[in-house]
């Protein structure tokens, strides 16, 4: 059986509909799960129990962790290492592979300008230092207590996403109410996005890839990076809408968290947005043959399917 732990995400449907290729044994897990393939079987947990999460992996050959908690630092504080910890003893428990689906936060500063699979640790965020705390768990794991498992790493996304996209949300959704499109920081820089039907796709290859365990893997991103005054022309001129923008710069996200929340989770982040973001997943092209779709082709996509 191979299960996903947090199933009707964005990245957990993507891959239930991957893994389809590979078994037909999937176990969707969350709190109200709700089926992605005929044959799926549905598990109704909430994971920040830790008996449940047992429960939830009991029986497993694979696990997959694409849990997205609330964007609040002190919720990420509370609620991932734990949540970690749980999740490693379980497979442990049950000899069961882990794949963490993870974000590259635990890389900051100017390492964002290039970020490989062997980019230091480098947080320069509170929310950075909590996936390197994760991160460590799992390596830890690996080397002392025979875990088998892979941490896939993806940039930001992009895709058919019902929230936590800041291209969707700034671009997409503004340009299709009629609004001006939004940027943050500085619209000038590249800045890598990874396409979640692509991420979902490669995160079950990676799972039933023996020899891929043990190992950090970047799921797989187009290299042809775009600055966000290019991502809001790409949209504009796909949707037949205008490509003027508005441009929030720190000063300005600054000001704003401190009446909007969500800002101010943002403007910890700013070092993703102020200088290139470079997101490098040769590795995992070259190993597996892979051709990321290109930008403009996800692009189209999402217009399709919206």
């Amino acid at each position: 059986m191979q299960t996903i732990l947090g199933a009707n995400g964005t990245i957990g449907t993507e891959l239930a509909k991957a893994l389809k290729n590979y078994t037909s044994d999937i176990r969707l897990v969350s709190r109200n799960p709700k089926k992605v393939n005929d044959t799926d079987t549905l598990f109704a947990a909430d994971l920040t129990n830790k008996d449940e999460v047992f429960k939830a992996i009991s029986g497993s050959e694979i696990v997959y962790l694409t849990v997205g908690f609330e964007y609040k630092l002190d919720i990420w504080k509370k609620q991932w290492p734990t949540l970690m910890k749980n999740v490693i003893d379980a497979c442990i428990e049950n000899k069961a592979k882990l794949v963490f689906f993870d974000n590259v936060y635990m890389i900051g500063g100017d390492n964002v300008k290039h970020i490989t699979e062997k980019s230091p640790f480098s947080p320069t965020s509170k929310k950075g230092e909590i996936r390197v705390e994760l991160n460590k768990m799992i390596l830890e794991a690996i080397k002392e207590r025979g875990l088998q498992a892979i941490i896939a790493r993806a940039a930001d996304f992009y895709g058919v996403i019902k929230n936590n996209s800041v291209l969707i949300e700034l671009v997409h959704k503004n340009l299709a109410e009629n609004k001006k499109a939004q940027w943050f920081f500085n619209a000038k820089v590249k800045h890598s996005f990874t396409y979640t039907p692509d991420a979902g796709k490669a995160t079950a290859l990676l799972g039933n890839t023996p020899e891929a365990y043990n190992q950090i893997w970047n799921l797989p991103t187009d290299r042809n990076s775009l600055t966000g005054e290019e991502w809001i022309r790409l949209f504009a001129k796909e949707m037949g809408k205008s490509d003027k923008y508005q441009l929030f710069p720190a000063f300005m996200v600054k000001l704003a968290g401190l009446f909007v929340p969500f800002l101010r989770e943002i403007y910890e982040m700013r070092y993703q947005y102020d200088r290139e973001y470079f997101f490098d997943s040769s590795k995992f092209e070259k190993y597996f043959n892979f051709k990321p779709t290109p930008y403009q082709q996800g692009v189209k996509e999402i217009l399709a399917n919206n």
